[in-house]
Formats: C-alpha cells, structure tokens, sequence
C-alpha cells in the first residue's frame, strides 16, 4: 500500500455472457474492487434492460417497510443486533412476501374497522353525555320559567289578560314554530370558524352551544329553523368534518341508548385486543416470519438492497449484436488482477456455463481515477484532503504530510499537556469501544467524532508534546525536568518584574524554563516566539539564542533583514556570518521572482515546437481491430496548432503575482498559530486563578466554596477548553492546510474510484 502515490489504475472491456452475468456482478460486488461505467447513459430508465427487475425490488422493498411498520406498532421491533446476513432466495421471498402482505393487509383493515367503529361509538357517547346534560337543565329552565310566568298573570294580570290567552290558545297547532336540533362533534381548532360560519349562514336565527369534552373535541348542539336552514348547517358540518349523531330529547330513551352505547364499546374492546393478539400470533407462529423479525434490519433488507444493486450495475452495461452476452467497461487497480480473474472464473464455474468471460485491456487518453487504499487510521486523514479536492491520477497526495502536519499546527494552537491527557483519555475510549460503536446507529455529532477518533489521538498526542514545551498543565507550570535556571536578583523578588532575573544554572533541558510563567521580563525569547514566524531562519534562531541565553530581539532581526538588510546586528549578532547568510537568503527570494516568471513560458513553446517538429516522443496507441481502444477527447490547454505565448505569459504572471502576494498574506495568516495559543493559555489561565484560586482562598464557607468553585472550574475546562477551543483550533489547523499549504502546489482536480461494492451499500432502508 502507497500512500504517497495513489494505485496504478488499468481499464478494460468485459463480455460476459448472459447466463453467467447475475452471478459475475455478484461476486464482483462481494469483491469490492471494480468500477463499472455507465455504457447506456443516452437512454432512459425504461429503456434499459432490467428496469423490471429494479422496479420488482422497488416493491419488495416497499414491503419490508410495511412489515416493518406494522411489526413496530405490534411491538414487535426489528433487532438492533448485528447477526449473520442470511441469503434468502429472490423468488421465494417475493411469494411469502405477497402472502405475508395479503394476510397483514386483511388484519389491518378489519383493525381499522374496529377502531373505526369504537371511535365512533366514543363520540357517540360524549354528544348523548353531553346534549343530555344540556337539554335537560334547559328543560328545568323552560319549566320554571314558564311556571314564573303563570303564576305572573294570575297575580298580576290587567284586565284584558284572559282575552289574549285565549286569543293564544285558538291559533293553529299546525302553525306554531317547530324547534330541532343538529348535534356532533367538530375539531377543536375549527371551533371559533366554524362558529362564525354557521352565524353568517344563518343570519343569526340558530342557537348554537359548545361544550369541550376531555378528548381535545367539541360537540356542537345547533338549534335548526327550516329546511332550507338545516340543509345549509349540514354542508358546514361536512366542510368542517364535523361527525353528527342522532339525538333525542326523551330522557329516558336517552339513558337506555347511553347503556346500549357502553355494552357496544366494551365488546369492540374486546374485539379490538383479540385483533391485535391476532397479529402476534401472525408475526411470530410461522418459522420463515419469526426469522424475517429477527432480521428485518439485516437480512431481508439487505438482500433486497444487494438484488437492487445488482439489476442497477446490470443497467450500466449493454448488449452485443447477438443478444448473448454483455459488454462492460469497467476500471480496477493493477493489485487486484489476480483477484477479479478468480472471481470471474469462480462465476463461470458456479454458472455451469461453457464461456467464460472476455476482458481486455483499453488505452484511453482520459486520466483514470484516484484511488488510496486508506485503514481506519489514516481514512480521516484522507477525507481532509479529499474534501478540499481529490488528488489526480498518480499526483503526490498531501494525505501523507497531513498525518503529522494537521495535529502538530493543532496542537501550537492547544498547548497544554493537561488538557491534552483529557483529550487522549476521550479519544481512547472511542478506540476501546470501536466494535461497539461501529454496529450501533450514532447521531451526527457522536458520528463525526468517532469517524475522526485517531486524527483526535493524533491531536491529543502532540498537545501533551507542545504542552510539554510550553511547559503547561491547565496554565501551571512544573518543574519536571529539573530546577529553573533563574534565581530572583535579590530575595524578596521585588526586581525581577522589572530588572530581570539572573541565570545562575545552565538552561532548562525541555521546553519553557517554569520562571517564564511568574515573570515578566525574562532575558531570552517567550514561548510566542516559537510560533510567530515560519520561517526556518527563525527557527534556528530561536534554537541558537534558547542554547546561549542571548539578549537578542529575533523581532528586530526578521523586520530590518528586510528593511535594512546592510545595517549592523550590533547585540542581536547570534553566530558568525549571521549578516551574510540573512544577504543571501534575501537575495535567493529577490531571484525566485523572475525565475517563477520568464523560463516556464519559453520552456512551453520549445516543447510545443519539437512536438510538432517530430523532434519528441509522443504515446502511440494500437488502434488495431484485434485490440480495441477506448478513445476519449482529449484537450490541450495550450492547443494543438497554435501556441499562443502572450496568453500563457499573462497567465503565468498572475501565478507569479499570485505566488508572491501569497508568501505575504499566507506567512501573516499563520499568525494565527500565535494569536490562538495566547488565547488558549489565558483562558486557561484566567480559569485557573479566578475561580480555582479564588475559591481556595475563600475563609467563609469555605468547604461550599471550594466545591462550587471546582465544579465551575471543571465545567468551563471542559465546556469552554476542550470543546469550543478544540473545536476552533481543528478549523484553524483545516484553513491552513487548506488556503495557506495546499494551494501551493496541490490542484485537487481529480475524480475517486468509487467500487461496486455490497459493503458500501447505505444502512437506511432500501
């Protein structure tokens, strides 16, 4: 396995005979290492040849998920375990499929029958509840009243009272106002419209009452005046899906029909918990559909999923004149030869077919596909790179440098050994417990940091190493490899913040002397210094003035090497021939310009002449009959006549200008690096001594105190360090692989190899 390199890719053309096709795509799949190419991509869906079968497994698949649902409201959930794929016949499946569905098909509907009919018996009881209350408290009402009224007249009435009762009396009964009634329920929601409708309907000659019931519904009692006026109230009902039931006012004919309602609902009861038993008894007496609960998630399922596959990679391939076999193109990595022509040949064999299958090697001018064989540790890496842009074919891939680079710039930003233990013992126990988290369905964030779990170690490891250089553990730094190699000028110490202090033993062996953290003014460089500038002028400097102890202000000497590159060091002189070697450095970068700039162009066009001349080899293809070849077009950017200097010496300066202003803007970009660190250790910092320490200092409740100020100190470590830090250091150590490494020398204008392979298929329901 090549890392560096992506694997050498070959394509060729395969027949396969027809008898033996179902069971090569198969293999092939279970293979994992071969590319097919769509052949038919001109024609539609319907016009390929196995768009029955697609649309058969289309159904099947359609049926798993019916089961599914339906074992599901049962209670009979699929399991969640991983087990042993199980390789169902298609055929058979298909038949106790349509009978498993006939049979569900025909408890569902007598189910919802049932809960049809108890539902309504429900409502049925409420609107007589209901109503009844209603009408009877408005005939208590009605008969008091009309006893208050009689009792007024005889008392009080005026002289011509007994004439107009009799004038009352004498008139028609078959002309005196009939009152009924509409009643049900309607939606909540649509009460208050519902309402206003029948209002504006009616121009106000209704009675309308509502009373809400416990279940979230309304049972309008309506009042009724006219034909013509119960018509309207009826459709409004029917618009607003408002369910209506007979009413009558006879109080007794109420209860008895109250009592009838409540035997019906009990024996729907019944019935309806003899349905639900029918429907376990179904899913669990038969062996075959025991074994379909047991594996719905990974057998039935996934043999569909496979079948779907298959017939969908049959599409891509297309027939010869004869009708009796397929013709493919297909690519594959040169490693795996051996393996695909054992499979091929495994295919022939367990075919029972006399031919074998066919396959050549093409040439083709198109650039085949990249492809890295990434494990589980470097797979996250590679996803970085690929996410900025898949190398082409053969290209060096920055996957490689990025495995140490992205958690070292990761860890400048996150340097403390402290929080980098709490990040390793995270990440180790997503290691441990990989098995149990690779079968198990996790949510997108727990995805994401499990897939990312070795580029987090890999992160956690060199925060603990820069930690250690920082000399850091959550802001405080130790004495671990030895005594600092500064005393205080005096014994109280008061100098130090401002004189400085004095070296009195040789220099601290690893890492940021632990008075640096204490103290001001210090007599050498400050951990900034280490990551402020990238060049590896600064680097060896600031190991030279770590070694001698020396005054010397780097600042100073990487702005004037510049500014004032003939002006003396003075006290910033580290070594002999410093001035010299900053001379030549300068004068190397003054070059670079002009060379990025004239030769390129003119090395063009002598190549594009001695081409055209005959003077250059080119690649010769057969285009004999016997080996067929895969022509595709091929463009040259400069063309194949005409060789346009002007255009490539324009594009080459906007490279050249391009380049340059990015060796600025992307060396001040890596500030970054600095401005995060500082943040990170003073945050820390500011965690440490201001909650911490002050909690430790309280004298008043001490021991309350102190609990709470640990738990707010661990809280924000956690809350605030190691996640919104770790979180803003990996998107900062991303831009800069990004924008500031990659786009130096990395153009990402690939394609991958994507395989036919059951072991990619997605774990959501086919």
């Amino acid at each position: 396995m090549d890392l560096l390199r992506s694997e050498p890719m070959q394509l060729v053309q395969l027949i396969i005979p027809i008898e033996t096709a179902h069971r090569t795509i198969t293999y092939l799949g279970d293979l994992g290492l071969f590319e097919f190419k769509d052949l038919n991509a001109e024609k539609s869906p319907f016009q390929r040849t196995c768009y029955t079968d697609i649309k058969r497994c289309g159904e099947m698949a359609r049926k798993l998920r019916f089961f599914k649902e339906q074992m599901t409201k049962a209670g009979l959930s699929p399991s969640t375990r991983s087990v042993a794929r199980v390789d169902f016949n298609l055929d058979d499946l298909e038949v106790k499929f349509a009978e498993f569905e006939a049979e569900l098909l025909e408890i569902k509907a007598n189910s919802e029958k049932l809960q049809c009919a108890y539902s309504e018996l429900v409502e049925y009881k409420l609107v007589l509840q209901k109503a009844g209350e209603f009408f009877y408290s408005a005939q208590n009402k009605a008969a008091a009243w009309q006893r208050e009224v009689e009792a007024r007249h005889i008392c009080e009435g005026p002289i011509d009272s007994p004439l107009l009762l009799e004038q009352e009396i004498s008139i028609d009964p078959s002309k005196q106002v009939k009152l009924g009634s509409i009643s049900g329920l309607v939606p909540r929601e649509k009460s208050m419209a519902f309402e206003r409708i029948i209002f504006r309907a009616t121009r106000g000659n209704v009675f309308l009452k509502q009373v809400p019931v416990e279940d979230c519904v309304i049972d309008p009692v309506l009042g009724e005046k006219g034909e013509r006026v119960k018509n309207k109230i009826l459709k409004i009902c029917d618009a607003f899906g408002a369910n209506r039931y007979p009413f009558i006012d006879d109080l007794g004919k109420q209860y008895q029909m109250i009592t009838e309602v409540s035997g019906r609902l009990l024996e729907l009861k019944t019935t309806k918990d003899a349905g639900l038993l029918q429907m376990l008894d179904f899913c669990t007496r038969s062996t075959c559909c025991r074994q379909l609960v047991m594996n719905l998630s990974s057998g039935a399922i996934w043999q569909v999923k496979r079948e779907k596959s298959i017939y969908h990679t049959l599409h891509m391939l297309s027939f010869d004149v004869t009708k009796k076999c397929l013709v493919a193109a297909e690519g594959w990595p040169v490693f795996a030869t051996y393996q695909i022509q054992h499979a091929l040949k495994q295919a022939t064999f367990d075919s029972n077919s006399q031919i074998g299958a066919i396959f050549q090697v093409l040439h083709t001018k198109e650039s085949p596909p990249t492809y890295f064989r990434a494990n589980k540790f470097t797979v996250a890496f590679q996803g970085i790179v690929d996410a900025y842009g898949v190398a082409n074919y053969q290209e060096v891939n920055p996957g490689v440098y990025t495995i140490i680079t992205f958690p070292f710039l990761f860890a400048i930003m996150f340097g403390d050994w402290g929080h980098g233990i709490c990040l390793l013992l995270a990440t180790l126990y997503f290691i441990v417990q990989e098995k149990k988290f690779s079968s198990q369905k996790l949510g997108d964030i727990m995805e994401m940091t499990f897939g990312g779990r070795y580029v987090i170690m890999m992160m956690a490891l060199f925060s603990i190493y820069t930690g250690l250089i920082y000399n850091e553990f959550f802001s405080v730094p130790f004495e671990l490899f030895g005594p600092s190699a500064y005393e205080c000028p005096d014994p109280s110490c008061r100098g130090a913040s401002t004189g400085g202090l004095v070296k009195v033993r040789p220099t601290y062996p690893f890492g940021v002397d632990p008075k640096w953290a204490w103290y001001s003014q210090v007599p050498i460089c400050s951990p900034d210094d280490i990551s402020k500038q990238p060049f590896w002028l600064l680097s060896l400097l600031i190991i030279v003035k770590w070694c001698m102890g020396s005054q010397a202000d780097l600042y100073h000497v990487m702005i004037y090497m510049f500014l004032s590159p003939t002006d003396d060091l003075g006290e910033n002189q580290l070594f002999a021939g410093q001035k010299m070697l900053q001379l030549v450095l300068l004068l190397l970068a003054l070059v670079s310009i002009p060379w990025m700039l004239f030769p390129k162009p003119f090395l063009l066009k002598k190549q594009h002449q001695e081409r055209h001349q005959g003077q250059s080899y080119t690649l010769l293809h057969n285009i004999d009959d016997d080996s067929p070849e895969l022509e595709e077009p091929h463009h040259d950017p400069l063309g194949n006549v005409e060789f346009e200097f002007s255009e490539v010496f324009v594009h080459q300066l906007s490279h050249t200008i391009e380049f340059v202003l990015g060796a600025v803007s992307n060396t001040a970009s890596y500030l970054r690096l600095w401005a995060l660190s500082l943040a990170h250790s003073e945050l820390s910092n500011v965690f440490y001594e201001k909650v911490l320490l002050l909690a430790w200092g309280s004298t008043m409740l001490l021991i309350a105190i102190l609990l709470i100020g640990v738990i707010v100190f661990i809280f924000a470590t956690v809350g605030v360090l190691l996640v919104m830090e770790t979180l803003s250091a990996f998107l900062h150590a991303l831009r800069l692989h990004w924008v500031e490494f990659q786009n130096k020398f990395y153009e990402g204008d690939g394609y991958k190899f994507y395989p036919f392979s059951f072991a990619l298929l997605p774990e959501e329901d086919a």
